[in-house]
């Protein structure tokens, strides 16, 4: 069982903490009948990502631990959820080789731009490995995308050595509050098998010879 913590920033910007934490309030509370989509058949039959439980959260978080693997050094994937109907709308993974701007969530919003254009935001759902950055959630909030979930926290991805600037990503989103209002920040979504990925790319660089430069999440 996964037991990383979960929290999440509902409409009302309050945070709230705790463990397990299925998901956020959406715009209209809907009856617990209509809180589970059936995913068993391993297709997407996902109507509204909004009314679905953790396991729905679980499902897209796997399809990012694939996408981080093609960066095993590295390993920020991201992929984006159309929240209607669970199709996937952009993926990607951290390219900071290339640009230093080239986190994981950029790369996947540029995906995303290059194939739907630069519209429809607020109807999408962003899976990353790791909690998004300052400026990965800034983007976020600049493209007033409104639903964000990821695995393993900033505290989590230090503690593998690699370098983050020391602000959660709520804190990022309630200084936009002004022209940003998230429905959902869930973190710790199989932190368990996030964790372990970040902490096998930190063996991974320690057994290589040391890199110029480190590219970040």
């Amino acid at each position: 069982m996964d037991s990383g913590r979960r929290q999440f920033l509902g409409r009302c910007g309050a945070v709230v903490t705790g463990v397990a934490a299925p998901f956020a309030f959406p715009r209209h509370a809907l009856p617990e009948s209509h809180a589970h989509p059936d995913l068993s058949s391993g297709t997407s039959t996902v109507t509204d990502l909004r009314t679905g439980s953790g396991t729905v959260h679980e499902r897209f978080m796997r399809l990012v631990i694939e996408q981080a693997r093609k960066n095993p050094k590295w390993p920020f994937g991201a992929v984006i959820v159309d929240t209607r109907n669970g199709d996937v709308l952009g993926s990607g993974v951290n390219t900071g080789a290339d640009s230093p701007l080239l986190h994981g969530e950029v790369v996947a919003m540029n995906d995303y731009v290059r194939r739907h254009g630069n519209q429809g935001w607020a109807d999408t759902t962003l899976y990353t490995t790791g909690e998004p950055c300052s400026m990965c959630m800034s983007a976020m909030a600049w493209a007033n995308l409104r639903r964000v979930v990821w695995g393993s926290s900033i505290d989590e991805i230090r503690r593998t050595d690699i370098v983050q600037i020391d602000l959660p990503a709520h804190e990022v989103a309630l200084s936009a509050r002004s022209f940003y209002t998230p429905e959902l920040l869930l973190g710790g979504v199989l932190a368990d098998h996030t964790n372990r990925l970040f902490r096998q790319a930190q063996r991974l660089r320690q057994s290589l010879p040391e890199a110029p430069s480190a590219e970040l999440s």
